[in-house]
């Protein structure tokens, strides 16, 4: 069994003893249990802003090293209450229990995983704690971190790699619900999703579980259950196929996202080539792209990036602006995205047309339009999000017995 426990689960110091006694529960039942930890409550928070206090500057490297100390601290912590406890334990750094990265800090991804340190601790009757959200670049031997929910794709990662029956993802909600309950207060806890339906509501921002953690569960066909910390209650399974199929699964959206839009682009051949590889080069994350219609042999191409990046995604994109001879470039921070995810729309129809009306319904425009056989994403005023989420989950009655899309 793999286990991963977020921050708020080891936020101080009872609940670090609330969680190796889970832990104990679990090695007493007979399973080999490793335990991935993230930072205790705000600590990673916390470092980042020192680092902005000591300095104005970029130092990735030196951040890394910064940011990984608090996943540190969190597992030895966790092998000390689990020791009190009788149980054998032993903690690891993400380097010591041979994750391997990429190169890229801060948003490093995982390449392989070199276990044979953590099967020897297993092999001895012990529980292994692993630091997560970090690991180590096989070439330069540098230390790495993740990204925000980096501790998710380390557990599900060293789940595949141990061949475990699964990985229970603890934190503090009870489960992946059908919207976020801050914004709709009935919304409903799902009991099982697909790993397809959960890889779309995380991507369209639903922060239970992070997208690489989803895929890895995917791809090597690993369960993964989301449970609260603070009770033994189930909580959602996520797995190959369900039960069943409803319409809507659920309602997700993303703040987090801008706008940036060239205008007067010529239309020609191989100029979106000229956009879009120098900023994939500057490791800009693209997500929507919409091109319009071309009049007189220009056109407008938008497409969102993260707000995180967006002073790199400007100057890239005026760089490339003036090498294809547009006109100017426009950022817009002020959107937000807002997604319908289930795997019954691939068998449904009208269910675009019932997210329109019922955004239509609300005086909410569309900015941006993107789908899948699953999902179907708009961009609309950031202003306008939470409205939208909570008019298209009563609309569609998403959670309960829901009837043929009309």
């Amino acid at each position: 069994m793999v286990q991963k426990y977020g921050g708020t689960s080891v936020a101080n110091a009872d609940r670090i003893r609330n969680v190796a006694e889970c832990i104990a529960a679990t090695h007493s039942s007979g399973c080999e249990v490793v335990v991935v930890v993230s930072a205790m409550g705000h600590t990673t928070d916390d470092l980042l802003h020192l680092a902005r206090e000591v300095s104005d500057n970029d130092h990735p490297r030196e951040l890394d090293m910064l940011l990984t100390a608090g996943e540190r601290v969190a597992m030895a912590l966790c092998a000390m209450a689990l020791r009190d406890l009788g149980v054998p334990a032993v903690s690891l750094t993400g380097s010591q229990a041979g994750i391997l990265t990429t190169a890229a800090h801060g948003a490093a991804e995982i390449v392989g995983i070199r276990s044979s340190r953590v099967r020897e601790s297993l092999s001895e009757g012990r529980v292994v704690i692993v630091a997560g959200f970090q690991g180590v670049d096989p070439d330069s031997k540098e230390v790495t971190t993740l990204g925000r929910g980096g501790s998710d794709a380390t557990a599900v990662a060293l789940a595949a790699d141990l061949e475990a029956d699964e990985c229970e993802i603890y934190t503090d909600v009870d489960g992946v619900f059908t919207a976020d309950p801050r914004v709709v207060p009935n919304a409903r806890k799902i009991d099982e999703i697909t790993y397809e339906e959960m890889l779309e509501l995380a991507t369209g921002g639903a922060r239970v579980l992070m997208p690489r953690a989803v895929e890895f569960g995917r791809r090597y066909s690993i369960p993964i259950h989301v449970r609260s910390s603070f009770h033994g209650r189930p909580g959602t399974l996520v797995k190959e196929d369900t039960m069943e199929e409803p319409i809507v699964r659920g309602v997700a959206h993303d703040t987090s996202e801008a706008k940036i839009t060239i205008h007067a682009v010529p239309d020609n051949p191989g100029v979106a080539a000229a956009i879009f590889e120098p900023l994939a080069e500057a490791g800009v994350n693209v997500d929507m792209i919409v091109q319009n219609v071309s009049h007189d042999g220009v056109t407008d191409i938008s497409f969102t990036v993260p707000n995180r990046q967006i002073d790199l995604a400007r100057h890239v994109s005026n760089d490339a602006a003036d090498d294809v001879g547009a006109l100017r470039v426009d950022v817009d921070d002020n959107i937000a995205k807002v997604s319908l995810v289930g795997a019954g729309m691939k068998t449904e129809s009208g269910v675009a047309a019932k997210m329109f009306r019922v955004l239509s319904s609300h005086n909410i425009n569309i900015e941006m339009l993107s789908t899948s056989l699953i999902r179907i994403s708009c961009v609309v005023r950031g202003e306008e999000v939470e409205s939208a989420v909570r008019g298209l989950h009563e609309a569609f009655a998403v959670g309960s017995d829901q009837e043929t899309v009309r």
